[in-house]
């Protein structure tokens, strides 16, 4: 069994643009953008990013873990009770999948390359 740690943080926003103006001035955030609608966010101590793929934001953060093995990890989830909202898929710098917890949370898995 996999040990997986929190390595990620995605903030869902309906507004990217006014997301980044907000948390570069209160908090001395800096971002990379991938595209219009993410942004990795930069010097905030734990790793993150803001997602207006979303509709209209005003969604909870989406917690995400690390995995070496993302399809044992899977299985791990799944075995425990967890349902899948999506399946693994690709996006720039790995792969990932989502799953709600039996008490409803939503948290996503992911793995590098």
């Amino acid at each position: 069994m996999q040990n997986l740690k929190i390595d990620y943080v995605e903030f869902q926003t309906g507004d990217i643009e006014k997301s980044k103006a907000f948390a570069a001035q209160a908090f001395g955030w800096e971002f990379i953008d991938y595209g219009p609608a993410y942004a990795d966010i930069q010097k905030a101590g734990l790793g993150g990013g803001l997602n207006a793929q979303t509709e209209g934001g005003g969604l909870p953060p989406l917690v995400v873990l690390k995995s070496n093995d993302l399809e044992a990890a899977l299985v791990q989830v799944t075995d425990a009770g967890g349902v899948i909202t999506k399946p693994i898929f690709s996006f720039p710098g790995g792969r990932r999948f989502q799953f709600r917890e039996p008490g409803g949370n939503e948290l996503a898995v992911w793995s590098g390359g």
